[in-house]
């Protein structure tokens, strides 16, 4: 089954099923944002086909972006708590050991940007997840980890869901 598919299984769900939606959504933060589950589901293709539901007024944009914001929160702190409690045991098992060069560059990303890169890194595909786990691995204090998450998670939801929360909106004003 391929992404497109799968995809579009899940959205005529949710269409057919509003009330599974917030649910869902949360879920698909939560596995978009957990280290190794986020390299295995097309949950940002599904995220932004969320937006255009949104969009079209079948789910609404406050709870959907909560959940997807909460999701995100959960997904990384559970990474950045693996990291923390099993350090090199997870990085050097499957199925990060057969992606060093990706583990390595969120290795030098988090040394360059700290606090700062772990915000950023929720906005950059293979290492949003990876990120906290590395964060958690290299004993960055909880709290700052947190900071970075907790602020980010939100600013990483409306950007996956407005362009179809609000584009198409914006486009029909702007040409109507």
């Amino acid at each position: 089954m391929s992404i497109q598919e799968i995809t579009q299984m899940i959205m005529d769900f949710i269409k057919d099923h509003q009330v599974w939606a917030i649910p869902i959504i949360f879920l698909l933060a939560f596995g978009e944002s957990l280290a190794i589950v986020s390299l295995l589901i097309p949950a940002t293709a599904i995220l932004l086909a969320c937006g255009a539901l949104i969009g079209a007024d079948l789910i609404p944009f406050v709870p959907t972006l909560l959940a997807a914001s909460v999701g995100a929160i959960i997904g990384d702190y559970v990474s950045f708590w693996l990291g923390k409690h099993y350090h090199q045991k997870i990085i050097s098992s499957w199925p990060l050991n057969k992606h060093p060069k990706m583990v390595y560059r969120a290795e030098q990303f988090f040394h360059r940007y700290g606090l700062t890169g772990v915000f950023i890194g929720r906005f950059f595909g293979p290492l949003r997840a990876i990120v906290p786990l590395i964060a958690g691995a290299m004993h960055m204090p909880s709290l700052k980890f947190n900071i970075a998450n907790i602020t980010s998670a939100p600013v990483w939801a409306f950007v996956m869901l407005a362009p179809g929360a609000f584009g198409v909106k914006w486009l029909e004003t702007l040409f109507g």
